[in-house]
């Protein structure tokens, strides 16, 4: 499958009044090179996941997914170096989905929103609390904020 999304920075947290539901995510990565394994627990189940290189200046990837046992999720995790544990909004906008993440620990202080599209010429709409898009930047994928985290930047790039 192909997972097809822009990312930006967000402006401020006016969007948690239109979020329709929150939960907390804990992922940590099991392998970040040419291809992406990652665990995920989000809320009460979990999650295995494969992505593969960015394509289309870093709109398309291809992606697989499966729902794991809680269990297995949870000692996957623990076996991780580093989590990146974030909470994450749901908000509709303008018939899209955008889910909205305000990272806690090492990367408290970045808040992200993606939205995924059906096709790369999509142009969604922008909810007035986005603002600068960085799909094409490495520096705010999760994976590297696994590795890096954002509270370490400060005068580091």
């Amino acid at each position: 499958m192909r997972e097809i999304e822009r990312k930006f920075l967000v402006r401020d947290d006016s969007f948690i009044s239109q979020a329709v539901s929150s939960e907390r995510i804990a992922q940590g990565y099991l392998c970040a090179r040419r291809v992406t394994a990652r665990v995920r627990i989000y809320g009460d189940k979990a999650f295995l996941t494969f992505k593969g290189k960015s394509k289309d200046g870093g709109l398309s990837r291809f992606e697989f997914e499966r729902q794991i046992p809680l269990g297995c999720g949870e000692s996957l995790l623990a076996r991780c170096n580093s989590v990146v544990e974030k909470r994450r909004y749901i908000v509709p906008f303008e018939g899209y989905t955008w889910e909205v993440d305000l990272f806690e620990g090492l990367n408290e202080g970045l808040a992200l929103a993606e939205v995924e599209m059906a096709d790369v010429n999509e142009t969604p709409q922008l909810p007035e609390w986005v603002w600068t898009e960085v799909t094409s930047d490495y520096h705010y994928r999760n994976s590297f904020l696994a590795m890096r985290p954002y509270k370490t930047w400060f005068n580091s790039f």
